[in-house]
């Protein structure tokens, strides 16, 4: 029997064996194979770390901002050359498709790409005599250790939401993976050791709970970055805050969607099942709920259940397959008791994806593509993120009731609408109370060189990751009012 490696650290440069006395398996969920085992590093490895990260941040904000980016455009050239293994581990891990996982990657590199940018992105702004001979400018600065706690749904993309901007702007870094799906990092720390980066300056630390508890009290650690659920959000930030440290927490979310009786059937439906089913439903961005307005429930139901019957399932490595699995066996048995639970509070199941028989991997983690019609508005399935392949339909009379449905939701990640009318996608963009809003769009995800946005119970902090609010969250502003001489021949 082949015993499975156990993963490791990467502190001040160098890969190092935690002294982690608990491991735990990291699983295909497809296969239920064991392709490593990640150590619960306890805190004095976290704490190694951040020291490591606090000697060598002296001299990295030292180092040009040119110079630095340097590093990440080396960086995005290994990342473009290694993405095919890169986006195979992801999918062994993580269970997605093949195509999802390098969709997941070309995010990735797109932020990169953006953080290459830094020069011009960090840049401050001056005056000159705001009062007789004398200047006023403001710069920005790094912070100096930070930390990224990435969760399990895009392990090769969300890490990149943080620390490319992170480093570019002078701080050093310390990056903790999901522990279940620990080897997309692992992989991407392989060509980061090869940037010849001075050592110290991004750390990676395997773990759980005491591994992120120590992050969130250490003293050198400035700053968290966290995405996850909203519980875990909550408690991030209120940790991390409650010792003086700046936080942005991503959280949960229970994304609608309104159709229209003028949008194009076709093309919505198509783009709401990709929403739904993409990434079996685990993204913070899936569309969780469909309202129809008017005439177009019985054409949409009707079209979203076909889609939805006939969409492929299995091992994301098959070329044909359109959708994997869902990440635990956990997580599975909580799905499928949601669907249990919506049924109870009154909705009919048209579409049953619960304990589906996948030939050749009959023990993965897969629930196929489920559809509750006329759900509870007021139930709790119409309130819980499910966070699997479940599409819950409600029937509304109007738009005004559809966005009053919307803003009564505790979250406020997404919501988007399908339509033809300019007025009505005015309407719904100036008025639903969501952070991401897409018109004819099924995942409203922003480009990097815009902010990940969400409100309400989806985002705990101010400024999100990527672009520009990365940059001022990893960056303090310094102003700095200045008086010379004006008589300067008494100089020389």
């Amino acid at each position: 029997m082949t015993t499975s490696p156990i993963l490791s650290n990467y502190i001040n440069g160098q890969w190092c064996s935690s002294e982690a006395t608990e491991t735990l398996n990291v699983i295909n969920p497809a296969t239920l194979e064991i392709l490593a085992k990640v150590p619960l590093s306890p805190a004095t490895e976290l704490n190694h770390a951040a020291e490591i990260a606090q000697q060598s941040f002296a001299s990295w904000r030292r180092t040009p901002v040119t110079e630095r980016i340097r590093y990440l455009f080396k960086l995005r050239e290994l990342l473009e050359q290694n993405q095919q293994d890169l986006a195979q581990t992801i999918t062994l891990e993580c269970g997605k498709t093949f195509a999802e996982s390098l969709g997941e990657l070309q995010r990735a590199i797109e932020n990169v790409e953006v953080a290459c940018g830094v020069p011009t992105l960090i840049q401050g702004y001056n005056s000159e005599d705001i009062a007789r001979g004398i200047d006023e400018i403001m710069i920005r600065q790094p912070l100096g250790v930070v930390a990224i706690i990435a969760p399990f749904n895009f392990p090769g993309m969300i890490p990149f939401w943080f620390f490319p901007y992170a480093i570019a702007c002078g701080n050093t870094c310390i990056i903790k993976p999901s522990e279940k799906v620990p080897l997309t990092m692992q992989k991407v720390f392989a060509l980061i050791d090869q940037l010849g980066l001075p050592p110290g300056v991004i750390n990676l630390v395997n773990g759980a709970k005491e591994t992120v508890d120590a992050i969130l009290d250490h003293p050198h650690i400035k700053a968290i970055s966290f995405v996850g659920s909203t519980p875990v959000a909550k408690y991030v930030y209120s940790r991390a805050t409650a010792n003086g440290k700046r936080a942005q927490c991503q959280g949960g979310a229970k994304n609608p969607v309104i159709i229209l009786p003028d949008a194009d059937l076709e093309m919505t439906t198509k783009i709401i099942a990709d929403s739904a089913f993409g990434c079996a439903g685990q993204r913070c961005l899936a569309t969780s709920i469909a309202i129809t307005v008017g005439q177009a429930k019985q054409s949409f139901t009707d079209a979203i259940a076909t889609v939805a019957e006939t969409r492929v399932v299995g091992y994301g490595l098959d070329e044909t397959v359109q959708m994997g699995t869902v990440i635990s066996a956990q997580s599975k048995t909580r799905i499928e008791g949601l669907i249990q639970q919506g049924k109870d509070e009154g909705a009919k199941i048209l579409i049953d994806g619960r304990n589906p028989k996948i030939s050749g991997y009959e023990q993965g983690y897969f629930v196929r593509p489920t559809i509750l019609q006329d759900i509870n508005p007021q139930g709790e399935l119409a309130r819980t993120e499910i966070f699997g392949p479940v599409l819950s339909l409600i029937h509304l009379n109007t738009i005004e009731e559809a966005i009053a449905f919307i803003n009564q939701s505790e979250y406020g990640n997404m919501a988007c609408l399908f339509t033809r009318s300019g007025a009505a996608a005015r309407k719904f963009r100036y008025e639903a109370q969501a952070g991401n809003i897409g018109i004819n769009i099924g995942v409203a995800a922003p480009m990097a060189f815009f902010p990940f946005s969400g409100w309400k119970d989806s985002f705990f902090g101010d400024l999100h990751g990527q672009g520009q609010h990365a940059v001022e969250f990893f960056t303090q502003t310094k102003v700095v009012v200045e008086r010379w001489l004006s008589d300067w021949s008494r100089q020389f």
